[in-house]
């Protein structure tokens, strides 16, 4: 008597984590709030005189590692970078407003 294999369903979409993203999240403005320990060379200045991380000409956050796609100071990203939560809501709509990157 042959035994049956398992049959595993596989999900049609991968799921959501930092590791398969194009840091969406990253060329949002993030206003420094607290201190969390955020190098100098990250933080700037907007028109109304708050602290926020600093983006480059491509729009993305200075403290993303444009090879990884992932953050350079995540030990001591502000607060702002730590609530926002992987596959949240708010991430999922970030991810949808970037869909052209994603097949």
């Amino acid at each position: 008597m042959s035994e049956s294999i398992p049959h595993l369903q596989l999900p049609d979409e991968e799921a959501v984590s930092c590791s398969n993203c194009a840091a969406c999240c990253c060329q949002l403005e993030v206003m420094l709030i607290t201190d969390t320990g955020v190098p100098k060379r990250y933080i700037d200045t907007d028109d109304w005189g708050g602290e926020v991380m600093l983006r480059l000409d491509d729009g993305w956050c200075a403290a993303l590692d444009r090879n990884t796609m992932r953050c350079t100071i995540y030990e001591v990203r502000p607060l702002i970078c730590r609530e926002f939560e992987t596959a949240s809501p708010e991430c999922l709509d970030e991810r949808k407003g970037m869909s052209s990157i994603y097949r």
